[in-house]
């Protein structure tokens, strides 16, 4: 049988997909490729993988896409690893610097920033060190492991999930798995398996990481990461494509 070439995500916030992935039988039925958020979601819309744990975002750029899992990186509040570091209050930043990884958590930055913060600073891409400034009126992006630790290292600090759960109500999904053509109803029923082992054995897969004094990885991967595709979620996901559309 042809082998389902996947793309996923490679910080600590998929390790419970992967350890299901690589402890289960549907290990054998693919093709696996770990990459930076940006680059799988390019890997899907250039068509060299069938389905990928993508940023939201990127599903606006597919002529077709349809979620293939009942699971996703989400949060229900603060995740502690998507935020904007600033050196002032947000609504007195002048520039953002914005993450090269990421889609979803710059185009998140932005909706806030337009509907609820209500400020329209200018948005660098490109700068040669993007997660740091001297300048007072600049902030930046920053996703996934890289923020481990930095919460007491800036002044101002915010958490993009927890912003937008102020300002929506709603958790937030970051990332899915979207496939760019049907795929098997077998495959996703034996894929959905494979994600609940991982994360149903989130306890032993801690037992492999390598602990940090300045983040909870814990905390993190119990309980602030929500992993459950639900209602609400699709809702929001939904709600954040119709607000990237607006900008």
């Amino acid at each position: 049988m042809k082998k389902i070439k996947i793309s996923a995500v490679s910080y600590t916030n998929t390790r419970p997909f992967l350890y299901g992935i690589q402890h289960t039988d549907i290990i054998d039925q693919i093709d696996l490729s770990l990459d930076i958020p940006a680059d799988c979601a390019q890997k899907l819309i250039d068509d060299k993988v069938d389905i990928g744990l993508i940023p939201v975002a990127a599903a606006l750029n597919l002529p077709y896409w349809e979620i293939v899992s009942n699971y996703c990186i989400g949060a229900n509040g603060p995740v502690n690893s998507v935020f904007i570091f600033s050196n002032c209050p947000i609504e007195e930043a002048k520039y953002i610097q914005i993450d090269p990884e990421s889609r979803s958590s710059n185009n998140l930055a932005r909706v806030l920033l337009k509907n609820y913060w209500k400020t329209s600073p200018d948005l660098i891409a490109g700068a040669s060190d993007y997660s740091t400034s001297k300048d007072p009126h600049t902030a930046f992006v920053q996703i996934g492991d890289r923020t481990f630790g930095k919460t007491k290292q800036f002044p101002f600090v915010y958490d993009l999930a927890g912003e937008w759960q102020k300002f929506t109500g709603l958790p937030f999904v970051f990332a899915a798995w979207i496939a760019n053509k049907p795929v098997p109803p077998a495959f996703v029923e034996a894929f959905n398996k494979s994600l609940k082992h991982g994360l149903d054995h989130r306890i032993e897969l801690l037992k492999e990481l390598s602990t940090r004094p300045d983040f909870d990885l814990e905390d993190y991967l119990m309980h602030k990461l929500d992993f459950n595709l639900d209602e609400d979620k699709k809702k929001a996901l939904y709600l954040f494509l119709d607000y990237i559309k607006a900008l």
